[in-house]
């Protein structure tokens, strides 16, 4: 496991609030909406972080404010030791080179107008644009070849390409700079299963090979499993575990993550079978109105009555990870 004390991006009680108007026509007011409501973590050079949860949790709004296209409104984000936030537009716009990320749905990121080698090649001449033609050229077949592309398919377009064979192309454009950080918003969601098996591989492969600090994020728990470190489970806008990815599938320690690990479907029938019900109940709550408290004692089965009074913090219970429960160290989990 990499070493976090030597961290290359450290995420500082970072919450993000968005402006909504409600009511009806004639008394309107505004609410906040709670996207992210105190994240904390830190992040170190070539390590793999996967970051999990349900929709609405807050994990792309947590992505675009680590890369620097949303303003925090309050918190930081320390990138080598920097705070992101306060550069200036051209220092931000250099630092870009080292930040990149790859989108969920890969034929939309793609513009359908430009030839794949135009598209990965972009990059380049936003940034070196006295870059020769035949070397930007050939870096580009160089990485087309670095995942898994052949080099002559540099004329087509996105439409002559499967969705794996596109997220490959958005995979090539966010390396051609040579990042040190790659932020993955959902990269296999939309892929079929076998695909998102060689996606994920691929990435796992391109990490140890150019020495890649990468955030992986995903609703679901089973496919962060092979290529992340440790895991970041979160809920309604705050960490509810981190911890090392042996510590995370073998003995959750917040209820929460225990329910996200039984929901994922076994391949065995008898073990699915025999496996026990979710135990959570009720439907999220809104993040423009979250519980006091602990965020997920509305539907937890363990809450008690300090839940509702004193929010949780991150501490740690056994092993290296960290748990936000009051009653960790005390409740037995189902498996």
């Amino acid at each position: 496991m990499s070493d976090v004390s030597k961290s290359i991006l450290r995420v500082q009680d970072l919450h993000v609030y968005y402006p909504v108007e409600t009511g009806t026509l004639f008394k309107r007011q505004t609410s906040m909406l709670k996207a992210l409501n105190g994240v904390s973590f830190e992040l170190a050079p070539g390590e793999s972080l996967g970051i999990v949860g349900e929709s609405g949790c807050g994990k792309s709004t947590l992505a675009r404010a680590i890369l620097g296209l949303q303003q925090p409104t309050s918190g930081r984000v320390l990138w080598q030791s920097e705070p992101l936030h306060e550069m200036s537009a051209a220092s931000l716009r250099e630092k870009r080179k080292e930040l990149q990320i790859i989108f969920q749905d890969p034929t939309a990121s793609l513009n359908p107008r430009l030839k794949i080698g135009d598209t990965i090649a972009e990059p380049l001449h936003n940034f070196y644009p006295r870059m020769d033609k035949l070397q930007v050229e050939e870096r580009v077949k160089g990485m087309m070849q670095m995942v898994g592309l052949l080099p002559n398919m540099l004329n087509r377009y996105p439409h002559e390409f499967s969705g794996g064979q596109c997220q490959r192309v958005g995979i090539a454009r966010a390396l051609i700079l040579n990042p040190k950080l790659v932020v993955c918003d959902e990269p296999v969601s939309s892929l079929d299963v076998s695909i998102q098996a060689q996606i994920v591989n691929l990435l796992k492969d391109l990490q140890k090979k150019l020495s890649l600090s990468l955030i992986f994020i995903a609703h679901d728990l089973s496919v962060v499993k092979s290529i992340s470190e440790r895991v970041m489970v979160m809920y309604l806008g705050k960490v509810m575990e981190l911890a090392p990815r042996e510590e995370i599938y073998t003995r959750p320690r917040h209820p929460y993550t225990s329910d996200l690990m039984r929901a994922v479907p076994i391949p065995d029938p008898e073990v699915e079978r025999n496996k026990m019900d979710i135990v959570t109940y009720g439907d999220t709550p809104s993040p423009m109105d979250p519980p006091s408290g602990c965020p997920f004692r509305t539907r937890c089965p363990w809450a008690r009555k300090r839940c509702a009074e004193d929010v949780p913090i991150l501490r740690r219970v056994g092993g290296e990870g960290k748990v936000a429960c009051h009653y960790a160290d005390e409740i037995e989990l189902p498996k």
